[in-house]
């Protein structure tokens, strides 16, 4: 019986000062399972009780019960103990100095091409220009027929446009909406038309088989070119100030006669020549022209009567003259980096 005892009295001397001084978790694991596992210390004593005479074995299966309960709440203490430490070192980590100063959120903001399209807007609205919106799917009569564009014309090859089944393709300018108002709507008509628009361009740096228009259209009686001019010239002032200079240069468009492409001076060097405009003083805007009076055969409007000018313009272009972006690419990729500056 003194063996017994002798061995309990020894292991009620040792797992106190051994369990209070654990300093993880993982390690009062292992004392537990050392002193109360199924091969642990005391453990086996109470096994052992089976080979200890009858009248024994109460005085030492007490002893035995009470050093087992013992260190369970020696254990179970030191276990609240180095969990509440554990917590407290996860507090202070984060702990939070409310002395400094706090972090203004991240906010996200207009992506700039539509801030360029609603300035764009702004200007001709205040000219007495409305809204008008079409379908990006459209057909070829639409998109090309209606538009005095032939069957063989360069613009009509699968080189350029995106065709889909059915007939239908992705427009390739927002000129057919200019159609489909034409024809929902008499004269007098005054509207822009901004949209997305595709076509088969290889992308790089000033090229993007996805890109934005803003096109307008003005229709009336005693339209002239001068008119266009006008207008034009309002625009780019109010868009770009007094620097905002045009140069009109003769061209052709199936769908206006007579046609003109429009440049504008150079907003970074002020037309005195540099690397942007190629030394020219000058970068191109825009096209645009008169009417041709096959398009208003197209709709339904007597050419006879009813003159107007229409104009076409890179949203994308526009916004990269504006804000100095020499990457079209830039406006598609999600940089947050890149979009936050705006």
């Amino acid at each position: 019986m003194s063996a017994y005892l002798k061995k309990i009295e020894t292991l009620a001397n040792l797992a106190p000062g051994s369990i209070s001084e654990a300093k993880t978790l993982e390690e009062l694991e292992a004392l537990r399972l050392e002193y109360l596992g199924r091969k642990g210390a005391v453990t086996e004593i109470l096994h052992s009780l089976a080979q200890v005479p009858a009248e024994q074995r109460p005085v030492l299966g007490k002893r035995a019960n009470e050093l087992k309960k013992e260190i369970e709440r020696l254990i179970k203490a030191r276990e609240a103990e180095l969990e509440n430490e554990q917590f407290d070192r996860e507090i202070a980590r984060h702990r939070m100095d409310v002395t400094l100063p706090g972090f203004k959120p991240w906010i996200g903001s207009i992506h700039p091409l539509n801030q360029t399209q609603a300035r764009i807007n702004e200007i001709f609205f205040s000219m007495g220009f409305s809204l008008a919106e079409g379908p990006e799917v459209e057909d070829e009569f639409h998109n090309f027929e209606a538009l005095n564009t032939p069957a063989d014309h360069p613009a009509r090859d699968v080189q350029d446009t995106f065709y889909l089944e059915g007939g239908l393709l992705l427009r390739s300018h927002t000129s057919p909406v200019q159609v489909r108002h034409m024809q929902a709507h008499k004269p007098p008509v005054r509207i822009i038309s901004p949209g997305r628009v595709f076509r088969r361009d290889t992308p790089d740096a000033s090229h993007s088989p996805v890109f934005h228009q803003v096109e307008g259209l003005y229709v009336d009686e005693h339209v002239t070119f001068g008119d266009l001019k006008y207008t034009l010239e309002q625009f780019a002032l109010q868009l770009f100030g007094p620097a905002g200079k045009l140069r009109f240069r003769p061209s052709f468009f199936p769908f206006t006669e007579p046609s003109a492409e429009v440049d504008c001076l150079c907003v970074f060097c002020s037309g005195k020549s540099c690397r942007v405009c190629k030394g020219t003083g000058w970068l191109e805007l825009l096209g645009c022209g008169m009417v041709n009076p096959n398009v208003f055969k197209a709709v339904g409007y007597d050419p006879e009567r009813w003159t107007g000018f229409a104009f076409g313009l890179g949203i994308d272009r526009i916004c990269m003259l504006v804000h100095g972006i020499n990457d079209i690419r830039l406006f598609l990729e999600s940089d947050v980096n890149f979009l936050s500056q705006f």
